[in-house]
């Protein structure tokens, strides 16, 4: 076969070069034909749409066609033409195919036929071959690109956090150890508990659930920072909105008060919503019509928005803000709240707001995004700055439509003295954390910093149901294949 450089499928259906020669290389999706000719639809991943490859039968051995398959890996060099076909522009007429991968099609799974997400999840090594996963992967790349760009242009230094941490940041207890020890016959101290001083760290260490903490240390020096990584929460929980391992992006910004907080976290979810509407626009309006079909059977009421008018609500409104207390007043008063249609009654003041609570305000009573500020010190965490009144702390929750809180952020608490008596009524403590507590101590500054989960972000851009299908590869309970 003739060497030529190949082209990537993106870039032959963005071309109108007819008549070129060019090579292109993929996985066929399928083939159709009769006794003459056979057309061939071939995708790289680089797009959401096939190339079709048009294939004169008689120019071809009878065997090579028969490789030919679903799922089988090809190079084809030809000819570019204007296609006559319906739905593409370009097509390859072939004046010689190699069949570089063969796919045993008896075998392979992936027929061309509709696919639950529930099967595709089986077959998690193979799921990216399909248009939506695709799409997914190809969104995912652009959001990670983003991320990185908006920090970037204003400054922020990337730090990576460790992995493996002797804290919790969020003191909620549901994490993962690390060990060497053969955990059938661990040291054991005198009084029989695991002896960690014998173990790799000399010490008890789980997988982060934050790099929150750490993060803050590298802005207490320079300036704006912002961490982008993996995180870990071993929570027994068999939920659309859960994972055991996810991303997590969390700027931390130095001499940042709350309303510096909020501005920052508006200015970055517009900017990460603009760049997928400017460059992603094929694969959102495949996954905006993937939704509406999966939505045919439901009552008007009970569907999505439509994928980009969603975006767009976002990008085009400006936040609404009110604090903890206002919003418990205007749900209090609600509708729902009163004829007892929310799934989870709200106590007034001290009440934990779940989803259905957070998107009335957003979607029924604003119908725009919501911040959400100055909670209730007994249901947020230890660092956060606590407020004059002694109820509530400087805190605040981005809320989008259809997904609730996207963000979750505060001023940190900068006072030595107001942190330590917190961590000592939480039972945090304090010489594990000495090293916290020292950046209060040597030229504390009001400070601030939230935490976007990037598979929530990932939902509400794609507009998928189940946070495992945004993910590559989910660990879920009792899941951790591929």
């Amino acid at each position: 076969m003739e060497q030529i450089k190949r082209t990537k499928i993106k870039d032959i259906l963005a071309s109108a070069e007819y008549e070129k020669t060019v090579n292109v290389k993929g996985w066929v999706r399928t083939r159709r034909g009769n006794k003459f000719v056979n057309f061939i639809a071939l995708n790289d991943g680089s797009s959401i749409h096939n190339l079709q490859i048009v294939a004169d039968v008689t120019q071809f051995d009878e065997e090579l066609i028969k490789r030919i398959t679903t799922g089988s890996a090809i190079s084809v060099n030809g000819t570019l033409k204007e296609s006559a076909g319906k739905g593409q522009s370009v097509e390859i007429q072939a004046t010689e195919i190699e069949v570089v991968g063969d796919c045993n099609a008896d075998e392979y799974p992936l027929q061309p036929k509709k696919h639950s997400l529930e099967f595709l999840r089986e077959i998690a090594h193979l799921r990216f071959r399909t248009n939506t996963f695709g799409a997914i992967a190809r969104v995912r790349h652009a959001m990670i690109f983003a991320v990185h760009s908006f920090f970037s242009e204003k400054g922020f230094l990337n730090i990576h956090t460790p992995i493996i941490t002797a804290s919790d940041a969020e003191g909620a207890g549901e994490m993962f150890k690390v060990t060497t020890m053969d955990i059938n016959n661990a040291p054991k101290t005198e009084e029989g508990d695991v002896d960690y001083s014998k173990d790799f760290f000399g010490k008890a260490t789980n997988l982060t659930v934050s790099g929150q903490l750490e993060g803050e240390l590298a802005a207490l020096a320079m300036s704006e920072i912002y961490t982008f990584g993996p995180t870990f929460r071993a929570e027994n929980s068999n939920t659309t909105r859960h994972l055991a391992e996810f991303w997590m992006i969390e700027p931390e910004m130095a001499f940042y008060d709350l309303d510096d907080n909020m501005d920052l976290a508006e200015e970055f979810t517009k900017y990460l919503l603009n760049y997928a509407l400017e460059n992603c626009m094929e694969d959102l309006e495949f996954l905006s019509k993937r939704l509406q079909e999966e939505e045919k059977g439901k009552k008007a009421a009970d569907q999505s928005m439509e994928l980009i008018e969603k975006l767009r609500f976002v990008v085009d409104n400006d936040y609404i803000r009110l604090t903890y207390t206002e919003a418990i007043d205007i749900l209090m008063q609600s509708k729902p709240h009163k004829k007892g249609k929310f799934q989870y009654e709200l106590k007034g003041f001290g009440s934990d707001l779940q989803s259905e609570h957070e998107r009335y305000l957003v979607e029924k009573h604003f119908k725009k995004p919501v911040i959400l500020t100055d909670y209730p010190m007994s249901i947020k965490a230890f660092y956060m700055k606590q407020s004059d009144d002694g109820k509530t702390v400087k805190a605040m929750d981005v809320l989008f439509p259809q997904i609730g809180e996207i963000i979750g952020g505060s001023q940190r608490e900068e006072s030595y003295d107001k942190l330590l008596e917190r961590m000592r009524a939480m039972d945090l403590p304090e010489e594990e954390m000495s090293w916290y507590l020292d950046t209060r101590k040597f030229g504390s500054v009001p400070h601030s910093g939230f935490g976007l989960g990037f598979e929530r972000l990932m939902l509400f851009v794609t507009g998928m149901g189940n946070i495992r299908d945004v993910i590559p590869f989910p660990r879920t309970p009792n899941n951790a294949e591929f």
